[in-house]
């Protein structure tokens, strides 16, 4: 019997009240190993634009690839698509899922969809219409913005850094319960993995961030360097809930792939990500809630950059920045509104050159060497020890320690994206290392709460 190349791509199959486009192809997994397809890779976790607006949580979408026979496409079509029809949360009106079904290469308008995905916003109508021109099958509901990203994942095969998840989830029912992760099994197995795993703990406050806090059926997740490394890690964390199936992914998660484009600030567009070559031409400012303005400009414009309060240190050192200050800025555009100029909001920070700083303090006494004070407005300085005074002295101009070192710097785990490359990962990189599947890489638990 013939066989063929499938690429299946899934988005936004899921709501703020609940489910999960992970968990749901965790779901399509088991039907199609039922039909015996034979796997060309780990299911791929595809993480696109943060800072697009439609997103519903983590803006991730999945890729499944595999051999199947020719003949039995159609059927697996109407599985999947039966699937998420009985699969979608109906109540919440901004769930708009994508199904799309590629057989054989992938089609290079769709690369190029993948691309433009991970840093800007993409209309509706190219996705539409590169989907009727080139692929076997495609479906979506409401607006069809889950089509742009079952596309972008398809296009995306990782064939540059790379990384992998491991994701177990809870049973349905269990959903509006707390998870109830065991944060100390965690800190152990990721104290005895350190090199193989990373973004499983807030290394500024130790704080564990492997388990979500909504309603959806993730019970928790564990990123690392390789499969093995994730199995064995999944399988060491304790929680009340039970783990009722767990898979295996390989991600773009952690390798900055969305930040690979330095632009101008004239050509900055809403929600774009990217990076800016800028001088910062304002001292920083507090706003309320304690958030960090800067005003920085390029040859083409100027821009507000915004750092948050939650960011902690790293809040901490945009409040440093100085005049003359020169930097490469990561980070995603907020449009303009009512209240606030189009801003940037900063991902990450590359100092590459530190303005000299200076500050004007009174001079010395010629006679007794004590600090002077000014005799009045005009009127020069006076000595309160010996009586010295004198309208000719000078302020002196003292060059100051800046506290700020060139470099690179990030916000802690806890408040990062999950496409930001860590500083555990800035030398890492699984470019060029072939994928191997491991025996077992999705399963069941069937453990008891």
């Amino acid at each position: 019997m013939t066989t063929t190349e499938v690429h299946i791509g899934l988005d936004d199959i899921d709501s703020p009240s609940g489910g999960c486009t992970t968990h749901f192809s965790a779901l399509v997994v088991e039907q199609l190993r039922e039909l015996q397809v034979q796997w060309l890779d780990y299911p791929n976790l595809i993480r696109l634009n943060p800072a697009v607006p439609f997103r519903t949580r983590g803006n991730g979408a999945v890729a499944l690839r595999f051999e199947v026979e020719r003949n039995r496409i159609e059927e697996l079509t109407s599985l999947v698509q039966g699937m998420i029809m009985r699969y979608v949360t109906r109540e919440y009106p901004n769930t708009n899922p994508g199904f799309a079904l590629v057989e054989g290469a992938i089609p290079p308008e769709i690369r190029g969809i993948s691309k433009r995905a991970l840093w800007r916003v993409l209309p509706r109508t190219l996705a539409q219409r590169v989907a009727r021109d080139t692929v076997r099958f495609h479906y979506s509901e409401g607006n069809a913005r889950g089509l742009v990203g079952a596309l972008a994942a398809i296009g995306n095969v990782l064939g540059d850094d790379y990384t992998y998840e491991y994701i177990a989830y809870r049973r349905p029912e269990e959903c509006g319960d707390e998870r109830g992760v065991d944060h100390e099994s965690v800190r152990q197995l990721d104290q005895q993995m350190q090199s193989e795993l990373f973004s499983n703990l807030d290394s500024q406050s130790g704080r564990v961030i492997v388990d979500p806090h909504g309603p959806d059926p993730v019970l928790f997740g564990i990123r690392g360097e390789t499969p093995e490394a994730v199995i064995t890690a999944g399988a060491m964390v304790r929680a009340r809930q039970g783990t009722e199936r767990w898979m295996v992914f390989r991600t773009n998660q952690a390798t900055g792939a969305h930040l690979e484009h330095v632009v101008e600030i004239r050509h900055l567009r809403p929600y774009m990500t990217a990076m800016v070559d800028v001088s910062v031409t304002a001292r920083p400012r507090i706003i309320e809630g304690g958030h960090v303005i800067v005003r920085v400009g390029d040859a083409t414009g100027e821009i507000d950059v915004a750092t948050y309060e939650p960011t902690g240190d790293f809040r901490d050192v945009a409040l440093r920045l100085r005049a003359g200050d020169r930097c490469r800025l990561h980070g995603s555009v907020r449009p303009a509104s009512r209240t606030h100029e189009r801003t940037l909001n900063l991902e990450g920070i590359e100092i590459l050159h530190t303005a000299r700083e200076y500050r004007l303090q009174n001079p010395l006494c010629p006679r007794c060497g004590k600090r002077l004070k000014s005799a009045g407005r005009g009127k020069g300085f006076r000595c309160t020890r010996c009586d010295f005074k004198s309208s000719e002295i000078q302020k002196i101009r003292t060059e100051t320690d800046r506290d700020l070192n060139t470099g690179f710097y990030l916000p802690p785990e806890r408040a990062q994206r999950h496409l930001t490359r860590p500083m555990k990962r800035l030398k890492k990189s699984n470019k060029g290392i072939p994928v191997q599947l491991v025996d077992v890489w999705c399963g069941h638990r069937n453990v008891t709460s």
